[in-house]
């Protein structure tokens, strides 16, 4: 086990860690881990921030003692000279409180003034700070403030306002603390880097900035536990009404005080960075987009996609034979995805007469183009939008190869989930259930451990066969240019070997999807969660079998509908993969 980043001996610096979210933080920190806290932050502590009878008064109590202290020093007490005091005053007693409940934990904390911005009061601060305790061993990078408007309102006044505390403030603090006598650096960065945010374009750049700023620093110093934390919208700190009606709307829950510290406290623990240690972690909800007004004008999109197969390492969990063969189910995934994103706030629910034409096969490690064509076929009042969609590539020769055709289609509301029961009692048959672990180690089936999402066969007939399926969550880096989206052609592709399963075992030979009337798709499938694969044969033969799947969690919610699902059935296919028959000498 790696050893904990964070002792009793550590030395953090944290930038606005005397108030808000960053100093709710520290303060869980500090029950963890009770070491040295510094505290840096704009405003300066005097004896009237401390004075008791100041520290339970009210809010109207305080202004109103504010209002006297004024007409006794000959000043006018107006409206907002009286908010402005009263908002320096209340931010002071909170870092007062801070660093109390600090050292109340067992942890040591002090406060110093600093701009972060300015490069030598930040200098100054750590000099003061290595001289009289020790060498710095963590940062929190916390500080950071908003200026709302739209872009066209911004000024440069507003913009290096919102940029420079996160900017130049970790620019400043790494000049005066090089990374490489850090034992970590965090870094408080929000979603709105990632996923934007109507009136913040300055509080966007400044945050991507970080993220990326993280992976530098991480990749210089592979020893340095990095993390970027792109927080949601906490229940306190800067989230004002108006930003919180904001995130209602894009049904963004915000993120509870309790449950935030604590994630942040896990994501420092050494289990944590024993497991995984990603540099860029998104805590809370993902925003949902307001549907973009549709044109009548039908477009025609060509997107190039260079396909790397070291870049991809779930594909060699996916090997017919010799070589690495691209899942139909990523190659639909991929076309439904880009739709999505060409087309922010719909939702992806359809697919229609999918073909695999030629699959794709990595024979060596090229990194061949492939060009998926869009072609728009229907946008109505409704908020359907209906796409053509092929992959094709070119041969050696410079001729067209055509991989995959299908169509896609999109809505403006995402569609209700409908129930499909089953009596699992009835589900009966000999020697069931059949372990799925089993079915790989055979090899009836013959996918790697990204794919081995069938957990257990409960019934199989001529007519009919039921999994249950659970697929362990795939690492980001492993999932590669393909990641889980709405849609995850992981269990996807778990899911569909139903058909080989069933295949081997009325007619002893493999089977391959080839071809899919439809799939309705309502909601996302997670990872590591259980579901229900019922599949109704319509048709089969020696050489095909035709079927309907659907897919439901424990509650009979259905997740995906296989429409007429075509697979090819052929001997053929067991000199590559299958279960090989028992001979008969």
């Amino acid at each position: 086990m790696k050893k904990p980043i964070i002792t009793k001996d550590s030395i953090v610096l944290v930038s606005g860690g005397g108030r808000g979210i960053t100093a709710e933080c520290v303060k869980e920190m500090a029950k963890e881990y009770p070491c040295h806290y510094i505290l840096l932050g704009r405003s300066t502590l005097d004896k009237f921030s401390d004075d008791p009878s100041l520290m339970n008064k009210s809010d109207a109590e305080i202004k109103n003692y504010l209002i006297q202290m004024c007409v006794a020093e000959s000043k006018k007490p107006t409206p907002q000279h009286i908010e402005k005091e009263f908002k320096q005053l209340r931010a002071k007693q909170e870092i007062i409180s801070t660093l109390k409940l600090l050292e109340q934990s067992g942890a040591r904390a002090e406060y110093k003034p600093v701009d972060i911005s300015d490069s030598h009061s930040v200098q100054s601060a750590v000099k003061d700070v290595t001289q009289r305790i020790g060498p710095i061993t963590g940062i929190i990078h916390g500080a950071g403030t908003l200026a709302d408007k739209r872009i066209e309102k911004k000024t440069p006044e507003d913009f290096e306002k919102v940029v420079s505390p996160k900017v130049d403030g970790l620019r400043n603090l790494l000049e005066a603390v090089p990374a490489t006598n850090l034992d970590f650096l965090v870094l408080f960065s929000s979603i709105v880097g990632v996923f934007g945010n109507i009136g913040q374009a300055d509080y966007a750049i400044a945050n991507e900035v970080l993220n990326k700023t993280a992976y530098k620093v991480k990749q210089e110093n592979p020893n340095c536990r990095v993390l970027s934390v792109n927080w949601g919208p906490w229940d306190t700190g800067m989230v004002t009404p108006e930003l919180a009606r904001a995130f209602a709307e894009r049904n963004m829950p915000v993120i509870p005080t309790e449950a935030g510290t604590r994630t942040l406290v896990n994501l420092l623990s050494a289990e944590y960075a024993e497991t995984r240690e990603p540099v860029q972690v998104v805590v809370g909800s993902i925003p949902t987009r307001p549907p973009v007004a549709l044109s009548g004008h039908l477009n025609t999109y060509y997107i190039n996609r260079k396909l790397v197969l070291d870049k991809n390492p779930f594909l060699f969990d996916h090997k017919i034979g010799d070589n690495p063969v691209l899942p139909a189910t990523c190659a639909a995934s991929w076309v439904a995805s880009a739709c999505e994103q060409l087309y922010p706030g719909y939702f992806f629910s359809k697919i229609e007469n999918y073909k695999v034409l030629k699959g794709i096969v990595f024979e060596s490690p090229s990194d061949r183009v492939y060009t998926l064509e869009l072609k728009e076929t229907q946008k109505d009042e409704t908020g359907r939008i209906r796409f053509d969609a092929r992959v094709t590539s070119k041969n050696k020769k410079g001729l067209p190869v055509f991989h995959y055709s299908l169509n896609v289609e999109l809505e403006r509301e995402q569609p209700i989930s409908p129930v499909h029961t089953i009596a699992l009692q009835e589900m009966t048959g000999n020697q069931l259930p059949i372990s799925g672990s089993s079915l790989y180690a055979d090899g009836t089936l013959f996918h790697g451990p990204s794919f081995q999402g069938v957990k257990r066969v409960l019934h199989i007939s001529e007519g009919r066969i039921l999994l249950e399926c659970n697929l362990p969550a795939i690492p980001p880096e492993k999932q590669g240019q393909f990641p889980t989206q709405t849609t995850n052609p992981f269990i996807y592709d778990a899911i569909v070997q139903s058909l080989l399963i069933w295949s081997q075992q009325y007619y002893e030979s493999p089977c391959l999807p080839s071809e899919l009337e439809k799939l309705e798709h309502f909601k996302a499938i997670p990872f590591n969660h259980d579901c229900l694969v019922d599949m109704q044969i319509i048709s089969h033969s020696s050489t095909h079998v035709v079927a309907d799947i659907r897919v439901t969690d424990v509650k009979g919610n259905v997740y995906v509908v296989f429409r007429n699902l075509k697979g090819t059935i052929s001997p053929l296919l067991r000199r590559l993969i299958g279960k090989k028959p028992v001979s008969s000498n």
